[in-house]
């Protein structure tokens, strides 16, 4: 089993060379994938890197939502 890594959002930050703003942005937009937050607290939030990658390739996709 493969194990995937995560980005911290300073590491987002400069792969996309977008401002913090920016960022959240796209992510309200379902333009870039959104954060996972690592720890039960939910103090750490961080980006799967194939995620950001596939993104990067223009492979991404946002997932859809079924509604109830």
């Amino acid at each position: 089993m493969a194990i995937r890594k995560v980005l911290r959002t300073k590491a987002v930050l400069e792969a996309t060379g977008w401002s913090r703003s920016t960022l959240y942005a796209k992510i309200a937009a379902n333009k870039f994938p959104r954060w996972t937050k690592l720890d039960p607290d939910g103090q750490t939030s961080v980006w799967w890197s194939d995620e950001v990658e596939l993104w990067q390739s223009g492979k991404w996709a946002p997932a859809v939502e079924v509604a109830a």
